[in-house]
């Protein structure tokens, strides 16, 4: 039985300090070491958004509180007790109308992700980190040339796919070096 050859690794040298140790970005991202010392999180592909499952709680966490004042005012109806049953009325619009908000906002959140996840993955996919120079640059200069901070690099990718409003306000005072464009 003939058994297949695996490619050989290419060997990419840092461009900053020459360094072979070198590893690809996701490679970093889902090595368990990164993700405690927090480089996962400063190489970040896009900002993290709530899942479905994530909505679907918060529609049922507000429901079942809606319910709470739905029956209270029931009760103050049932008792004649007006107070109750405004405040038992106005307690679940206010909930129903809070719900709805926070499961919007989570639905725009997934939509914005979604929108520039192959933008993001473009850029992210084929860049490599140097743990010896802690920067991160793409070998052959494609899509940008030289070499980037972890904090300029996590910029870079969330401005050009359209995340730049979920950039923490950390990275304010964050600049790009000149010749890296952006904008999505």
């Amino acid at each position: 039985m003939a058994t297949e050859s695996s490619p050989e690794a290419v060997d990419v040298k840092c461009p900053g300090c020459g360094s072979a140790a070198v590893r690809s970005v996701p490679e970093v991202c889902a090595d368990h070491a990164s993700m405690r010392d927090g480089l996962a999180d400063r190489l970040a592909r896009s900002p993290g958004a709530p899942t479905r499952f994530d909505s679907g709680v918060h529609c049922l966490e507000g429901m079942l509180l809606a319910g709470v004042g739905i029956a209270l005012a029931y009760g103050g109806i049932a008792h004649h007790r007006p107070p109750y049953t405004a405040g038992g009325a106005l307690l679940a619009a206010l909930l129903l109308v809070g719900t709805a908000v926070v499961v919007r906002r989570e639905a725009r959140e997934r939509a914005l992700v979604t929108a520039g996840e192959s933008r993001a993955e473009a850029l992210w996919r084929p860049a490599y980190h140097c743990a010896g120079c802690a920067s991160v640059f793409c070998p052959g200069g494609t899509p940008w040339q030289g070499l980037l901070t972890p904090e300029q690099f996590k910029k870079f990718v969330w401005t050009e796919a359209g995340y730049d409003k979920e950039l923490e306000e950390r990275f304010t005072d964050v600049d790009l070096p000149p010749g890296i464009p952006t904008g999505p």
